[in-house]
């Protein structure tokens, strides 16, 4: 008797991953078209070099490779699509418009209900520099909010080569 899976020819995991985006897409959307309700507001973690991401250069420059955004009080002109959202903050009193598809996301918390889904995105090539903490004006970082992971869901299959 063998222990080790069969390499399956259905791509479970992209799946998965794909089905999860969907639920961030339809949370933010429910944002757009109603507000945020109640104590909710989210911390959105992504990878800045992600294929799709557009973001200005001085934000870039900073956070050259993953940067924390904070959807709570100071944010305007969310817009959702099927693939991605895009949405205005201020970092450092500096207005930014940044455009992020759902590809590009790694972790996405609501810490007034413990909620978090945390994503695998593709390494992007090339060397990239350390970075302080990534966040927009006034909030704290996602990894302090977070403590015992009771609602996190991580979905990681793994790849066998």
């Amino acid at each position: 008797m063998n222990d080790s899976s069969p390499d399956s020819l259905i791509p479970y995991d992209e799946i998965v991953q794909e089905a999860l985006r969907a639920v961030v897409g339809r949370v933010l959307g429910e944002v757009k078209a109603n507000g945020l309700p109640g104590e909710h507001h989210f911390y959105i973690t992504f990878k800045t070099r992600a294929p799709g991401v557009d973001i200005p250069e001085h934000l870039m420059a900073k956070f050259p490779d993953e940067m924390t955004i904070v959807l709570q009080n100071r944010y305007w002109d969310l817009s959702v699509s099927e693939d991605r959202f895009e949405v205005g903050l201020s970092f450092n009193q500096i207005s930014s418009m940044l455009h992020i598809p759902f590809a590009a996301i790694t972790s996405f918390v609501d810490p007034a209900v413990d909620f978090a889904l945390q994503f695998q995105v593709d390494e992007i090539e090339g060397d990239l520099d350390a970075h302080e903490p990534a966040q927009n004006d006034g909030d704290q970082p996602a990894s302090e909010l977070v403590d015992d992971g009771s609602n996190v869901v991580t979905v990681d299959f793994g790849k066998k080569k």
